[in-house]
Protein backbone atom coordinates (compact mmCIF):
# COMPACT_ATOMS: atom_id res chain seq x y z
CA UNK A 1 0.00 0.00 0.00
CA UNK A 2 2.81 2.40 0.89
CA UNK A 3 4.55 1.69 -2.44
CA UNK A 4 1.34 2.46 -4.40
CA UNK A 5 0.78 5.71 -2.48
CA UNK A 6 4.38 6.82 -3.10
CA UNK A 7 3.97 6.08 -6.83
CA UNK A 8 0.84 8.24 -7.04
CA UNK A 9 2.55 11.11 -5.25
CA UNK A 10 5.56 10.88 -7.56
CA UNK A 11 3.37 10.93 -10.68
CA UNK A 12 1.42 13.98 -9.49
CA UNK A 13 4.56 16.01 -8.70
CA UNK A 14 7.24 17.52 -10.96
CA UNK A 15 10.56 15.75 -11.09
CA UNK A 16 13.07 16.69 -8.43
CA UNK A 17 15.12 19.75 -9.38
CA UNK A 18 12.73 20.74 -12.19
CA UNK A 19 10.09 22.64 -10.17
CA UNK A 20 11.13 26.12 -11.38
CA UNK A 21 11.36 25.03 -15.02
CA UNK A 22 8.00 23.24 -14.86
CA UNK A 23 6.26 26.32 -13.42
CA UNK A 24 7.73 28.78 -15.92
CA UNK A 25 6.77 26.64 -18.89
CA UNK A 26 3.13 26.49 -17.84
CA UNK A 27 2.86 30.04 -16.49
CA UNK A 28 1.45 31.39 -19.75
CA UNK A 29 -1.15 28.64 -19.86
CA UNK A 30 -2.38 29.54 -16.39
CA UNK A 31 -3.08 33.13 -17.39
CA UNK A 32 -6.63 33.50 -18.70
CA UNK A 33 -7.56 35.88 -21.52
CA UNK A 34 -8.41 38.69 -19.09
CA UNK A 35 -5.11 38.44 -17.27
CA UNK A 36 -3.17 38.21 -20.50
CA UNK A 37 -4.89 41.32 -21.86
CA UNK A 38 -3.95 43.30 -18.75
CA UNK A 39 -0.37 42.01 -18.82
CA UNK A 40 0.04 42.90 -22.51
CA UNK A 41 -1.45 46.37 -22.07
CA UNK A 42 0.76 47.16 -19.08
CA UNK A 43 3.79 45.88 -20.96
CA UNK A 44 3.10 48.37 -23.76
CA UNK A 45 2.23 51.51 -21.80
CA UNK A 46 4.07 50.85 -18.52
CA UNK A 47 7.42 52.34 -19.64
CA UNK A 48 5.58 55.58 -20.54
CA UNK A 49 4.13 56.14 -17.05
CA UNK A 50 6.10 58.39 -14.70
CA UNK A 51 6.02 59.42 -11.06
CA UNK A 52 5.94 63.17 -10.42
CA UNK A 53 7.21 64.52 -7.10
CA UNK A 54 6.08 68.06 -6.44
CA UNK A 55 7.26 70.82 -4.15
CA UNK A 56 4.73 73.62 -4.05
CA UNK A 57 5.56 77.32 -3.92
CA UNK A 58 6.12 78.57 -0.38
CA UNK A 59 3.57 80.95 1.15
CA UNK A 60 3.88 83.65 3.79
CA UNK A 61 2.17 83.80 7.16
CA UNK A 62 0.28 86.82 8.51
CA UNK A 63 3.50 87.95 10.22
CA UNK A 64 5.47 87.79 6.97
CA UNK A 65 7.36 84.61 7.76
CA UNK A 66 7.78 82.22 4.84
CA UNK A 67 6.02 78.88 5.24
CA UNK A 68 7.53 75.79 3.66
CA UNK A 69 5.67 74.76 0.52
CA UNK A 70 3.59 71.61 0.55
CA UNK A 71 4.93 68.43 -1.02
CA UNK A 72 3.05 65.78 -2.92
CA UNK A 73 3.22 63.36 -5.79
CA UNK A 74 1.21 62.32 -8.79
CA UNK A 75 1.50 60.49 -12.06
CA UNK A 76 1.93 61.34 -15.71
CA UNK A 77 2.29 59.76 -19.11
CA UNK A 78 4.96 60.50 -21.72
CA UNK A 79 3.37 61.20 -25.11
CA UNK A 80 6.32 62.34 -27.27
CA UNK A 81 9.88 61.13 -27.81
CA UNK A 82 11.24 64.54 -26.81
CA UNK A 83 9.93 64.48 -23.26
CA UNK A 84 6.45 66.01 -23.16
CA UNK A 85 4.35 64.54 -20.35
CA UNK A 86 0.61 64.82 -19.77
CA UNK A 87 -0.66 65.06 -16.21
CA UNK A 88 -3.27 66.83 -14.05
CA UNK A 89 -3.30 70.56 -13.45
CA UNK A 90 -3.84 70.04 -9.74
CA UNK A 91 -0.61 68.00 -9.66
CA UNK A 92 1.66 70.46 -11.49
CA UNK A 93 0.23 73.93 -10.91
CA UNK A 94 1.94 76.30 -8.45
CA UNK A 95 4.90 73.93 -8.28
CA UNK A 96 8.28 75.29 -7.23
CA UNK A 97 9.97 72.07 -8.28
CA UNK A 98 8.88 69.09 -10.36
CA UNK A 99 10.92 65.89 -10.35
CA UNK A 100 10.03 63.06 -12.71
CA UNK A 101 11.03 59.46 -12.04
CA UNK A 102 10.96 57.02 -14.96
CA UNK A 103 10.22 53.32 -14.63
CA UNK A 104 13.91 52.55 -15.15
CA UNK A 105 14.80 54.64 -12.10
CA UNK A 106 16.18 57.70 -13.89
CA UNK A 107 15.21 61.06 -12.40
CA UNK A 108 14.90 64.42 -14.16
CA UNK A 109 13.80 67.93 -13.29
CA UNK A 110 10.73 68.99 -15.28
CA UNK A 111 9.48 72.33 -16.56
CA UNK A 112 5.81 73.30 -16.61
CA UNK A 113 4.82 74.03 -20.22
CA UNK A 114 1.24 74.99 -19.46
CA UNK A 115 -1.79 74.02 -17.43
CA UNK A 116 -5.54 74.35 -17.69
CA UNK A 117 -7.42 74.25 -14.37
CA UNK A 118 -10.74 74.23 -16.20
CA UNK A 119 -10.09 70.70 -17.51
CA UNK A 120 -7.55 69.73 -14.82
CA UNK A 121 -4.85 69.02 -17.39
CA UNK A 122 -1.23 70.12 -17.65
CA UNK A 123 1.82 69.48 -19.81
CA UNK A 124 5.34 69.29 -18.37
CA UNK A 125 8.62 68.44 -20.09
CA UNK A 126 11.87 66.68 -19.26
CA UNK A 127 15.14 66.58 -21.19
CA UNK A 128 15.90 62.88 -21.31
CA UNK A 129 17.07 60.37 -23.94
CA UNK A 130 15.54 57.02 -24.85
CA UNK A 131 11.97 57.79 -23.85
CA UNK A 132 9.03 55.53 -24.72
CA UNK A 133 5.91 57.55 -25.58
CA UNK A 134 2.41 56.14 -25.14
CA UNK A 135 -0.08 56.10 -27.97
CA UNK A 136 -3.01 58.48 -27.46
CA UNK A 137 -6.15 56.86 -28.83
CA UNK A 138 -9.72 57.95 -29.58
CA UNK A 139 -12.14 58.14 -26.68
CA UNK A 140 -15.11 58.23 -29.09
CA UNK A 141 -14.44 54.60 -29.96
CA UNK A 142 -14.68 53.20 -26.43
CA UNK A 143 -17.78 51.40 -25.15
CA UNK A 144 -19.39 50.95 -21.77
CA UNK A 145 -18.32 47.63 -20.26
CA UNK A 146 -14.96 47.36 -22.00
CA UNK A 147 -11.76 46.71 -20.08
CA UNK A 148 -10.15 49.77 -18.47
CA UNK A 149 -6.69 49.69 -16.88
CA UNK A 150 -5.29 52.45 -14.66
CA UNK A 151 -1.57 52.82 -14.07
CA UNK A 152 -0.04 55.26 -11.62
CA UNK A 153 1.69 55.81 -8.34
CA UNK A 154 -0.92 55.73 -5.55
CA UNK A 155 0.52 56.76 -2.18
CA UNK A 156 3.97 56.69 -3.79
CA UNK A 157 3.82 53.00 -4.78
CA UNK A 158 5.33 53.33 -8.23
CA UNK A 159 3.80 51.69 -11.30
CA UNK A 160 0.74 50.23 -9.56
CA UNK A 161 -1.87 48.68 -11.84
CA UNK A 162 -5.62 48.38 -11.27
CA UNK A 163 -8.18 47.07 -13.73
CA UNK A 164 -11.92 47.33 -14.17
CA UNK A 165 -14.38 48.39 -16.83
CA UNK A 166 -15.66 51.59 -18.38
CA UNK A 167 -18.72 52.21 -16.20
CA UNK A 168 -20.23 55.15 -18.12
CA UNK A 169 -19.42 57.70 -20.81
CA UNK A 170 -20.28 61.36 -21.27
CA UNK A 171 -20.26 62.26 -17.59
CA UNK A 172 -19.73 65.83 -16.41
CA UNK A 173 -17.38 66.61 -13.55
CA UNK A 174 -16.94 69.94 -11.81
CA UNK A 175 -13.31 71.04 -11.67
CA UNK A 176 -11.77 72.85 -8.73
CA UNK A 177 -12.20 76.07 -10.74
CA UNK A 178 -15.98 75.61 -10.61
CA UNK A 179 -16.44 74.91 -14.32
CA UNK A 180 -17.81 71.66 -15.66
CA UNK A 181 -15.51 69.26 -17.48
CA UNK A 182 -17.50 67.54 -20.22
CA UNK A 183 -17.22 64.08 -21.77
CA UNK A 184 -15.68 62.47 -18.69
CA UNK A 185 -15.16 58.68 -18.48
CA UNK A 186 -16.42 56.88 -15.39
CA UNK A 187 -14.59 53.68 -14.41
CA UNK A 188 -14.43 51.26 -11.50
CA UNK A 189 -10.68 50.73 -11.89
CA UNK A 190 -9.50 51.72 -8.41
CA UNK A 191 -7.83 55.12 -8.09
CA UNK A 192 -6.14 56.57 -5.04
CA UNK A 193 -4.18 59.75 -4.23
CA UNK A 194 -1.10 59.63 -6.43
CA UNK A 195 -2.95 58.10 -9.39
CA UNK A 196 -3.85 61.62 -10.56
CA UNK A 197 -2.45 62.32 -14.01
CA UNK A 198 -1.78 58.70 -14.88
CA UNK A 199 -3.24 57.04 -17.96
CA UNK A 200 -6.42 55.02 -18.31
CA UNK A 201 -5.80 52.53 -21.12
CA UNK A 202 -7.71 49.90 -23.06
CA UNK A 203 -6.77 46.25 -23.61
CA UNK A 204 -4.34 47.25 -26.38
CA UNK A 205 -2.39 49.62 -24.15
CA UNK A 206 -3.82 52.68 -25.92
CA UNK A 207 -4.48 55.72 -23.71
CA UNK A 208 -8.20 56.56 -23.59
CA UNK A 209 -8.20 58.94 -20.62
CA UNK A 210 -6.22 60.77 -17.94
CA UNK A 211 -7.18 59.75 -14.42
CA UNK A 212 -8.32 62.72 -12.39
CA UNK A 213 -10.74 62.15 -9.52
CA UNK A 214 -12.51 59.81 -7.14
CA UNK A 215 -15.68 60.28 -5.13
CA UNK A 216 -15.30 59.66 -1.42
CA UNK A 217 -16.55 57.67 0.44
CA UNK A 218 -18.02 55.86 -2.58
CA UNK A 219 -16.18 52.81 -3.90
CA UNK A 220 -15.66 52.04 -7.57
CA UNK A 221 -16.67 55.50 -8.83
CA UNK A 222 -13.62 57.07 -10.45
CA UNK A 223 -13.20 59.49 -13.34
CA UNK A 224 -10.81 60.17 -16.21
CA UNK A 225 -10.66 63.07 -18.64
CA UNK A 226 -11.42 61.67 -22.11
CA UNK A 227 -8.32 61.59 -24.29
CA UNK A 228 -10.08 63.48 -27.12
CA UNK A 229 -10.57 66.39 -24.71
CA UNK A 230 -6.96 66.05 -23.58
CA UNK A 231 -5.61 66.20 -27.14
CA UNK A 232 -7.44 69.48 -27.81
CA UNK A 233 -6.13 70.95 -24.56
CA UNK A 234 -2.59 69.70 -25.23
CA UNK A 235 -2.47 71.40 -28.64
CA UNK A 236 -3.44 74.71 -26.99
CA UNK A 237 -0.98 74.30 -24.14
CA UNK A 238 1.88 73.56 -26.51
CA UNK A 239 0.94 76.55 -28.67
CA UNK A 240 -0.01 79.17 -26.07
CA UNK A 241 0.88 77.72 -22.67
CA UNK A 242 -2.80 78.00 -21.81
CA UNK A 243 -6.24 77.33 -23.26
CA UNK A 244 -7.91 80.40 -24.71
CA UNK A 245 -11.52 80.89 -23.67
CA UNK A 246 -13.99 83.70 -24.18
CA UNK A 247 -15.73 85.90 -21.64
CA UNK A 248 -18.64 88.33 -21.88
CA UNK A 249 -18.21 89.75 -18.39
CA UNK A 250 -21.36 88.82 -16.51
CA UNK A 251 -21.90 87.26 -13.11
CA UNK A 252 -24.95 85.06 -13.33
CA UNK A 253 -26.96 82.30 -11.76
CA UNK A 254 -29.23 79.63 -13.13
CA UNK A 255 -32.94 80.42 -13.15
CA UNK A 256 -36.20 78.70 -14.09
CA UNK A 257 -38.56 80.90 -16.11
CA UNK A 258 -42.32 81.07 -15.52
CA UNK A 259 -44.18 78.74 -17.87
CA UNK A 260 -46.37 81.54 -19.20
CA UNK A 261 -43.24 83.43 -20.28
CA UNK A 262 -41.83 80.31 -21.96
CA UNK A 263 -45.10 79.73 -23.85
CA UNK A 264 -45.53 83.38 -24.82
CA UNK A 265 -42.08 83.63 -26.42
CA UNK A 266 -41.99 80.02 -27.66
CA UNK A 267 -38.72 79.33 -25.88
CA UNK A 268 -37.07 75.90 -26.30
CA UNK A 269 -36.12 75.74 -22.61
CA UNK A 270 -37.50 76.81 -19.26
CA UNK A 271 -33.98 77.55 -18.05
CA UNK A 272 -31.82 80.64 -18.44
CA UNK A 273 -29.00 82.67 -16.90
CA UNK A 274 -30.03 85.53 -14.63
CA UNK A 275 -27.54 88.40 -14.81
CA UNK A 276 -26.67 89.28 -11.21
CA UNK A 277 -23.94 91.79 -12.10
CA UNK A 278 -22.19 93.20 -15.15
CA UNK A 279 -18.43 93.75 -14.97
CA UNK A 280 -17.24 97.29 -15.79
CA UNK A 281 -15.86 97.82 -19.31
CA UNK A 282 -16.79 94.26 -20.23
CA UNK A 283 -18.33 93.13 -23.54
CA UNK A 284 -21.67 92.77 -21.73
CA UNK A 285 -21.62 96.36 -20.48
CA UNK A 286 -20.60 97.66 -23.91
CA UNK A 287 -23.47 95.74 -25.55
CA UNK A 288 -26.05 97.06 -23.11
CA UNK A 289 -26.67 94.04 -20.88
CA UNK A 290 -28.35 95.06 -17.63
CA UNK A 291 -28.71 93.56 -14.18
CA UNK A 292 -31.78 91.24 -13.97
CA UNK A 293 -31.65 90.42 -17.69
CA UNK A 294 -32.07 86.70 -18.38
CA UNK A 295 -29.73 85.31 -21.06
CA UNK A 296 -31.62 82.70 -23.08
CA UNK A 297 -29.30 82.25 -26.07
CA UNK A 298 -25.82 83.10 -27.28
CA UNK A 299 -24.74 82.98 -30.92
CA UNK A 300 -27.96 81.15 -31.79
CA UNK A 301 -27.52 78.44 -29.14
CA UNK A 302 -29.83 78.00 -26.15
CA UNK A 303 -28.24 78.81 -22.79
CA UNK A 304 -30.09 76.74 -20.22
CA UNK A 305 -27.54 77.59 -17.54
CA UNK A 306 -24.13 79.01 -16.76
CA UNK A 307 -22.43 75.79 -17.85
CA UNK A 308 -24.03 76.08 -21.31
CA UNK A 309 -22.74 79.63 -21.62
CA UNK A 310 -19.23 78.58 -20.55
CA UNK A 311 -19.24 75.80 -23.13
CA UNK A 312 -20.19 78.23 -25.91
CA UNK A 313 -17.49 80.76 -25.00
CA UNK A 314 -14.75 78.88 -26.85
CA UNK A 315 -11.65 80.25 -28.56
CA UNK A 316 -13.29 80.61 -31.97
CA UNK A 317 -15.81 83.12 -30.57
CA UNK A 318 -13.17 85.46 -29.13
CA UNK A 319 -13.31 88.71 -31.12
CA UNK A 320 -16.26 87.47 -33.17
CA UNK A 321 -19.41 89.58 -33.39
CA UNK A 322 -22.32 87.46 -32.20
CA UNK A 323 -25.80 87.97 -30.75
CA UNK A 324 -26.97 87.66 -27.18
CA UNK A 325 -30.70 87.22 -26.63
CA UNK A 326 -32.04 88.29 -23.25
CA UNK A 327 -35.41 88.59 -21.58
CA UNK A 328 -35.81 92.05 -20.08
CA UNK A 329 -38.91 91.97 -17.95
CA UNK A 330 -41.37 90.50 -20.48
CA UNK A 331 -39.67 91.69 -23.68
CA UNK A 332 -37.15 89.84 -25.86
CA UNK A 333 -34.06 91.92 -26.61
CA UNK A 334 -31.28 91.00 -29.06
CA UNK A 335 -27.89 92.56 -28.35
CA UNK A 336 -24.74 92.43 -30.50
CA UNK A 337 -21.72 91.36 -28.46
CA UNK A 338 -18.04 90.58 -29.02
CA UNK A 339 -16.50 88.19 -26.50
CA UNK A 340 -13.04 88.93 -25.10
CA UNK A 341 -10.39 86.46 -24.00
CA UNK A 342 -10.86 85.23 -20.45
CA UNK A 343 -8.02 86.43 -18.26
CA UNK A 344 -5.86 83.62 -16.86
CA UNK A 345 -6.18 82.89 -13.16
Amino acid sequence: MNDILQLILNEGSPAEGSHGQEFSSTDGVLLDAYSQAVVDAVGKVGPSVVKIDVKKTASRSDKGAEREGAQGSGSGVIFTHDGFILTNSHVATHARELEVTLTDGRRFQADLIGDDPYTDLAVIRIAAPNLVPAYLGESHSIRVGQLAIAIGNPFGFQCSVTAGVVSALGRSLRAQSGRLIYDVIQTDAALNPGNSGGPLVDSKGVVIGINTAIILPAQGICFAIAINTAKVVVSQLLKHGKVKRGSVGVIGQNITLPRRVVRFHGLPSEKGVLVVAVEPNSPAQKSGVQDSDVIISYDGHTTGGIDDLHKLLSEERIGKRTELKVLRRYSMVTLPIVAEELAAK
